[in-house]
């Protein structure tokens, strides 16, 4: 039962160091600190729930997303969570056109992000008054309820409703048997942490033999800031996990569209199955296959241009679950195989649900498809994620498994928490 009016909004800037060890170097971005805009709701209601959303952010610009939750605020607060949720096309609707934030978007960058941990978090409390994992809240709504979330502005030329409703129904047809199967087996994982590009080769080989010990068979590389160190490592790699094991590439929109093309022809011998963000990812026609875009527009023209051969989904960059659906729906009517982008903070908790929902309710297949998997900073989640035998196993707490540690919160809040008054003195 839904209940309750939003009495407090609070959003914390909470940054980890991990550039200090190299961890998320690629070759776009080499001292990355991982970081969250992380959004605590509170209400009215006698339960006491609350629900906690966050965007992936890398550091500075943190600051800037958490001005930009502030600035939509009020679109918030005050609002009756049964409101909310009864009309939340609607209410996205609101929080992406607000008349005067939607000049610095509109539905991309710091304001959509922003709109991500917001929405985020009036996710997670919806599936904590529910009493139910995020995952199977989605793949329990009757399907009208479901597609009342999605705003289909912009993508009808493509994907209407109707259709949207039909691939739903279809998606009814072994439902039970597939969320059985899912958590007996879970949902199949690939690693990004063996291969950052900041990583020694002694330590490269180390953890894909640690990888390899613990049953992955599907591994990531970043490439794109040197040739022969690229050539070079993707051999180590390959060498190290055989050519019966699956490899994919990530060169983070480092090319040019003529240079992704002459440099991954170099790198074709190590067969990979994809090479992720090869160049810029508003370039819609230099796209042979990319990785995380914008929005669902994005996704919209990147399919009818036939751009992309996997889809790679993202919790926070796109507009929170309402958004991720409607693209979800899109790769279901073109047949595209999804992918999600994981990792960094947070990611891997949220989009477990999403690509859960997604295999039970919408594509039931599995043929191709695989989540990211990232083993940096579960510790700090009250939920983490459950990897048994390479694969995903399907949360069971309620929400959307977004709620930090308080006390992680507080020694990594910026620039007051205790682990960066030490560093910032040093």
């Amino acid at each position: 039962m839904v209940r309750g009016r939003i009495s407090r909004l609070s959003v914390r800037d909470v940054r980890f160091p991990t550039s200090l060890e190299r961890h998320g170097s690629d070759a776009m971005h080499t001292d990355p600190d991982y970081s969250a805009a992380y959004v605590i709701l509170e209400t009215d209601a006698e339960d006491g729930l609350k629900g906690y959303g966050l965007t992936f952010t890398l550091g500075k610009g943190t600051e800037v997303v958490v001005c930009a939750v502030n600035a939509l605020a009020h679109h918030v607060l005050n609002k009756d969570l049964r409101d909310i949720v009864g009309d939340f096309r609607g209410f996205y609707r609101q929080l992406t056109s607000d008349g005067q934030l939607r000049w610095i978007g509109p539905e991309k960058g710091v304001v959509h992000l922003a709109t991500a941990a917001v929405l985020n978090a009036v996710w997670d409390l919806w599936a904590k008054q529910e009493g139910k994992p995020l995952w199977k809240l989605l793949v329990d709504m009757d399907p009208r309820t479901l597609l009342s979330c999605i705003d289909f502005r912009y993508i009808t030329d493509v994907l209407t409703e109707e259709e949207a409703y039909e691939i739903l129904q279809k998606g009814q047809v072994g439902k039970k048997e597939r969320e059985g199967q899912m958590l007996m087996q879970g949902y199949p994982a690939y690693t990004t942490s063996c291969a950052w590009l900041g990583y020694s080769d002694d330590k490269l080989r180390q953890l894909c033999t640690e990888a390899l010990k613990d049953g992955w068979t599907r591994f990531k590389v970043k490439v794109g800031a040197d040739l022969q160190d690229d050539i070079r490592r993707c051999r180590l790699i390959r060498n190290m996990i055989g050519p019966e094991n699956m490899l994919m590439m990530d060169a983070n929109q480092r090319w040019d569209v003529p240079e992704a093309v002459e440099w991954m022809a170099k790198l074709a011998e190590f067969k990979p199955l994809w090479i992720e963000e090869p160049t810029s990812p508003d370039d819609i026609l230099g796209h042979a296959t990319i990785a995380k875009c914008h929005n669902r527009v994005i996704f919209k023209q990147l399919l009818q241009a036939k751009a992309l051969q996997f889809l790679q989904i993202d919790s926070c960059r796109l507009g929170s679950v309402n958004e991720n659906l409607s693209v979800l729906l899109m790769a279901k009517k073109f047949e595209i195989p999804v992918c999600p982008h994981a990792g960094g903070v947070g990611l891997c908790e949220l989009v477990q649900h999403l690509i859960l929902f997604d295999f039970i309710s919408v594509s039931a297949s599995l043929k191709n498809r695989m989540c990211e998997y990232v083993d940096h900073l579960h510790e700090h989640f009250r939920y983490p994620v459950v990897i048994k035998k390479a694969s995903y196993m399907p949360p069971q707490d309620a929400g959307y498994s977004t709620e930090m540690k308080e006390e992680s919160v507080k020694k990594h809040q910026y620039p007051d928490g205790e682990v960066w008054k030490k560093l910032l003195a040093a």
